[in-house]
């Protein structure tokens, strides 16, 4: 059974930083390797944005515009997760964050429950 548990939300003043993880279970390492990593968001009354992605393997990344320059997304393929460090938080950046992990070869798609995330002073 397949199982992604985000960690590491809370409440962050404007101008902090938040590191969110995501721990995966059900694979073993090169499995978990394979699959693309994502962390998508979704603010109330707002649709579910990808926030960013990293491809197997850690090839490449790839950021929604709203968080480049202030979000990086690394992931360690032993310990099988993938963490987004985030900095200069905005009251806008204030959403349930969800852990993603696709494969495209043969369409498996699992999803985290969700960690709140809420910036405000």
């Amino acid at each position: 059974q397949v199982k992604l548990v985000e960690s590491g939300g809370g409440l962050v003043q404007p101008g902090g930083s938040l590191r969110l993880s995501c721990a995966a279970s059900g694979f073993t390492a090169f499995t978990f390797s394979t699959y693309a990593m994502s962390w998508y968001r979704q603010a109330p009354g707002k649709e579910r944005e990808l926030v960013a992605s990293i491809a197997p393997f850690g090839s490449s990344t790839n950021y929604g515009d709203s968080v480049k320059g202030r979000f990086t997304i690394s992931r360690d393929d032993v310990k099988k997760m993938v963490s987004v460090q985030m900095n200069s938080l905005k009251p806008e950046d204030t959403a349930v964050y969800y852990c993603m992990a696709d494969r495209r070869v043969d369409g498996r798609q699992y999803w985290g429950q969700g960690t709140q995330v809420t910036v405000s002073s």
